[in-house]
């Protein structure tokens, strides 16, 4: 019960720093950060697949494959966001700089 206790208290507090933290970011610089931060979230899918792979039990299992889907998601939407951010920067044919 308090290990349960403790990782509520982790997450809330995570929330709590995260939004402080994002909320100081300028407007400009919020596609940069998040395509950043959804690449880095491929930790979290490496961590997921760990866990998905030693699960023991049913519930596990569910709650590790839409950790791993939804992390996919995430990486994958930081990709997609970052190559946005790139092709902003290429010229078009004809297009003089």
């Amino acid at each position: 019960m308090t290990e349960l206790l403790l990782g509520a208290y982790v997450f809330l507090l995570a929330i709590i720093v995260g939004f402080e933290v994002i909320g100081r970011v300028p407007s400009m610089l919020h596609t940069p950060l998040m395509s950043g931060t959804n690449a880095i979230h491929g930790v979290v899918l490496v961590s997921a697949i760990i866990v998905a792979g030693q699960a023991h039990d049913t519930s596990t299992r569910i709650i590790a494959f839409f950790a791993v889907v939804l992390g996919s998601l995430n990486v994958f939407g930081g990709f997609v966001v970052t190559d946005r951010m790139v092709n902003m920067f290429h010229s078009r044919p004809g297009e003089r700089r």
